[in-house]
């Protein structure tokens, strides 16, 4: 190193313009006319042109691969009556909140033994009877974390699980 050269510390954010050099020790001016002495091993040369005929090799990003039990979206589960039986007409209101229950019941379980991450469940908007017994099952349910899809809890239509 000589005297206006530029180095840069090798342990701190400080470069500058060498001033002088006295055996070992350099001296170091920086742009903002602050003085620094440091031994010559913890500089550093600040020379752009020792990199200029280095090729640069652009990597590919890897893939991350996700198995499909760990996907974003996660399971729906559609609680509409519709949706679970064939003929709909022939169940009195009882034996449909029943069948909703079990079905919840099932797919919780089911999410469980195959370790998934994220269960949508839709109830619709509708008098809240069903909406009040999944939200009865899933805060007796250990293991999990439920929020509202939307900020208003009342007019969502669904509701989010989460597993531990």
């Amino acid at each position: 190193m000589k005297i206006g050269d530029k180095v840069s510390a090798l342990d701190e954010d400080l470069s500058g313009v060498v001033t002088s050099v006295n055996g070992n020790i350099v001296v170091f001016k920086d742009e903002y006319g602050f003085t620094y002495q440091y031994p010559k091993e913890k500089l550093v040369p600040k020379n752009p042109s020792l990199y200029e005929n280095i090729p640069i090799v652009k990597k590919a990003e890897p893939q991350k691969n996700t198995s499909k039990k760990h996907q974003k979206n996660g399971l729906v589960l559609d609680l509409h009556f519709h949706n679970l039986v064939k003929n709909p007409q022939d169940y009195d209101s009882y034996e449909r909140l029943f069948l909703q229950k079990e079905k919840l019941m099932e797919i919780l379980q089911f999410c469980r033994k195959h370790n998934l991450k994220r269960l949508e469940i839709v109830h619709g908007i509708g008098d809240g009877i069903l909406q009040k017994m999944v939200l009865d099952v899933l805060e007796s349910q250990r293991g999990l974390d439920f929020y509202n899809k939307e900020i208003l809890h009342h007019q969502s239509g669904a509701v989010m699980v989460e597993f531990h």
